[in-house]
């Protein structure tokens, strides 16, 4: 099926989507200062963290599921320019693996909330979201991933 929109609009539509201080990292930013964690925002380590709690030796990503390739109901493959979005997507997931290699590697833990968790049909409760994040945070787990339910 064709684009709705002309690829100018489309152009600017995609141009509009930002990269930092998206509402699920406000979100969850606000959720996690509120129970007392402290944290660095876009600091300058692999795959650049949306929060890195030092204190706690962790980095916290907040996956967009369409732009990281997530296999839930948010994500869909575009109809138009297959070929690029294949490319597009597949070498975000492969970067994502290489830094989440490189930051365990380096000692930190490293978590991955996925936007299914905070929005959509299967989002979790918001308090509930917060709360697995802080258990982790607080646990000696290397790994931590919240998709939806």
């Amino acid at each position: 099926m064709a684009d709705v929109v002309s690829p100018e609009v489309r152009s600017r539509m995609m141009s509009g989507i930002r990269g930092k201080n998206t509402r699920p990292e406000i979100f969850l930013r606000k959720g996690l200062h509120a129970e007392g964690f402290r944290f660095r925002i876009h600091a300058p380590l692999p795959g650049k963290p949306d929060m890195v709690f030092p204190k706690w030796n962790a980095v916290l990503f907040v996956h967009g599921c369409f732009w990281h390739g997530h296999n839930c109901h948010l994500f869909k493959w575009p109809s138009s320019r297959p070929e690029f979005w294949r490319t597009k997507i597949n070498g975000n997931v492969t970067r994502d693996e290489a830094n989440i290699t490189k930051l365990l590697e380096a000692g930190w833990r490293v978590g991955v909330v996925w936007e299914c968790a905070l929005k959509g049909r299967t989002r979790l409760d918001s308090s509930r979201a917060i709360e697995s994040c802080s258990k982790w945070l607080k646990s000696s787990r290397k790994r931590f991933e919240l998709a939806g339910a």
